[in-house]
């Protein structure tokens, strides 16, 4: 009989028959920690705990819920919890996908109406019943005629499609008790290790996100190891909710999306502009710094370019449509980058010119399908903030370092304090550039994170067919993560279009293309910088800096003096003097989330002091408004990071 050969993370080595599982191996190995791993890693390969392993030599790993890997398998478990009471208690719903979210999970169903708030209730009761009985998970693999005879027999005409887009010609299922789903897995061993879950919410959800296919109801729900994790997930939640970008952009008047111009597409109101004007400022002062060249390009261009650049091959599903100007097609733009390869392309560019580094805050529109589209995170039209870099293969390393600090900086420099750094790899199959190329280029990425002391993860495979690349993902006060910088190298582009340099051999050589955005775009930016202060912005970056209250109308000269004498030092000051109560006037403030509340009445106007108050009522008392003028200067400022 065949054996098989485990190494274990200790060290020790065991031998089992076929057929043995990781939990087999687990209770011999450690019995007494059974309830402390959730999934198996057979020779890196994520794996059931009750799945037989594969004959051979292996390296196993057991798996908690602190390795993504488990806890995707936790929240996919909960999923498919979801999905059979749901079946149970509205056998007419037909199943979509239901897959594993970031602190979280949903299941997408066809129902005859939308869920209500006592669905979810029943639902979740359902779900605890199912927990409560602590059904083991089943693994079953079927041939694909297998499969579709299933589930046309189940009626579940969603897995059906999906089903015939798997290229394999055998697949998986998972049973629970008498529910079974089309799955890929991995699944936890039973449907009792979900100690602490919770519904969330349920919304409209089209198929795959097209408004042309069929609206599905969305139920989202999360789900923990223990209460307490739970209780922190939902008081995170809550205080989310409050900070939601969407509400605050009204509140504070930041920005509009009005359907009367179009879904996706912002308006910036004065005080969201300002934000947005101080925000550019900056960076274009500190590209300056930094030796790159400000750009400016137009909204669209002849389909020929894009044609060129293979966006029009590639990309076309993400690009709205052709324009009929004259005898030319033209496109709106979804990308910067042909743009400035063409300027770069004006001039015949010697290796002693490099590197050229071309910057721009280029608006670009994208068509993203109108059930993605969020607040200012998933929009139509957006501004990056592009940057491309022209170098040599030599200057690379250099290059990217570089760009990694700058983004480091950009981020620290708005309050961001946690970073967590991905390299994405040369996918499988098809890819631009030479195979030395690109294990030079991964080799320099990973060289330049280690070189500024950065822990990273590496995406295997994950790196696009042009080029590896650098992400930054940043956390906010909440400890929620975003993507924001991105550095890409790209041996495609330089490749269709022709771009060269002239080397120290006097010949013409391929230059290396380096994309590079700081914060994404600014609308995207925008909307995290907004929730992680929940809308009380930094003083340099807050429209209104101090706001003057007199008491009452007899105090208005003293605090118009004063007001001026705030203005001749470059703040931002408005006086507050509506016939209201000055509490009133206090809590206006205060909702508008002005930095600063200078409160004069008799005793102010006699002495020249002015009485202090800070935004989120904390009292500093009465000073001289020179002191409190020399208290305020340094935050008038970006702060100074390293």
């Amino acid at each position: 009989m065949a054996r098989i050969k485990v190494t274990l993370p200790d060290g020790s080595v065991r031998e089992y028959e076929s057929q043995v599982t990781p939990l087999q191996v687990l209770r011999d190995w450690k019995p007494d920690e059974e309830d402390n791993f959730l999934l198996a890693e057979v020779n890196g390969q994520v794996w059931d705990l009750f799945r037989p392993l594969p004959e051979g030599e292996l390296q196993l790993r057991f798996l908690t819920f602190e390795d993504p890997p488990a806890r995707d398998a936790y929240r996919h478990t909960a999923s498919h919890i979801l999905a059979q009471a749901v079946k149970e208690l509205f056998p007419e719903a037909k199943l979509a996908i239901g897959p594993p979210i970031e602190e979280g999970y949903y299941y997408d169903f066809d129902v005859p109406r939308p869920f209500t708030p006592e669905d979810l209730e029943r639902i979740e009761q359902k779900m605890r019943e199912i927990v409560a009985a602590d059904y083991p998970l089943e693994r079953l693999e079927l041939t694909k005629d297998e499969a579709r005879k299933l589930l046309e027999e189940m009626g579940e005409t969603y897995k059906l499609e999906l089903l015939d887009e798997i290229p394999d010609e055998r697949v998986s299922f998972y049973r629970q008790d008498s529910f079974i789903d089309l799955c890929r897995g991995p699944h936890v061993p039973s449907t009792g290790r979900i100690k602490a879950l919770k519904l969330l919410s349920t919304s409209g959800a089209y198929w795959r996100g097209d408004e042309r296919n069929p609206m599905l109801q969305r139920i989202y729900g999360t789900c923990f190891p223990t209460e307490e994790q739970l209780q922190e997930f939902l008081h995170r939640l809550e205080e989310a909710q409050k900070r939601d970008h969407r509400k605050l952009g009204r509140e504070l008047n930041l920005f509009i999306i009005d359907e009367t111009i179009g879904a996706g597409l912002v308006l910036w109101l004065p005080n969201g502009a300002f934000i947005r004007k101080q925000i550019e400022d900056f960076w274009r002062e500190q590209h300056l710094k930094r030796g790159y060249q400000i750009v400016f390009t137009p909204h669209i261009a002849r389909d020929e370019l894009w044609r060129r650049s293979g966006h029009l091959d590639l990309y076309s599903e993400f690009m709205f449509p052709t324009m009929q100007i004259e005898a030319h097609k033209y496109l709106l733009k979804p990308m910067n980058c042909p743009f400035h390869i063409t300027i770069y392309k004006t001039q015949t560019r010697s290796y002693r010119d490099l590197p050229i580094r071309l910057c721009e805050l280029g608006t670009v529109y994208r068509y993203e399908r109108s059930g993605v589209l969020h607040g200012l995170l998933r929009v139509r039209g957006f501004t990056q903030d592009d940057a491309h870099i022209f170098c040599t293969p030599d200057q690379v390393k250099e290059e990217v370092k570089s760009a990694v600090q700058f983004a480091l900086f950009m981020l620290r420099t708005f309050g961001f304090s946690e970073f967590e750094v991905k390299i994405a790899t040369r996918p499988e199959g098809k890819f631009a550039g030479t195979l030395e190329g690109w294990e030079r280029a991964e080799r320099e990425l990973q060289e330049v994170a280690k070189e500024l002391g950065l822990d990273y993860e590496l995406d295997i495979g994950g790196g696009a067919f042009y080029g590896p690349k650098i992400d930054i993902f940043l956390r906010d006060c909440l400890g929620r993560r975003w993507q924001c910088s991105t550095i890409q190298l790209d041996f495609n582009l330089p490749e269709r279009l022709d771009v060269n340099y002239i080397g120290t051999d006097n010949k013409e050589h391929r230059v290396v293309m380096v994309h590079r955005a700081l914060f994404g775009s600014m609308e995207r930016f925008m909307a995290v910088l907004t929730e992680h202060y929940a809308g009380a912005f930094p003083v340099w970056l807050s429209p209104v800096q101090v706001a003057v209250l007199p008491i009452s109308e007899r105090h208005l000269p003293y605090a118009t003096q004063v007001a001026e004498r705030l203005k001749a030092e470059d703040v931002r000051v408005e006086v507050l003097a509506k016939s209201e109560p000055i509490s009133g006037r206090i809590f206006d403030a205060e909702a508008r989330k002005i930095p600063y509340m200078l409160v004069v009445g008799d005793k102010e106007v006699q002495a020249g002091t002015v009485s202090v108050r800070e935004r989120g009522r904390k009292d500093h008392g009465t000073m001289p408004l020179d002191k409190f003028i020399e208290w305020l200067k340094p935050q008038l400022k970006p702060p100074t990071v390293e």
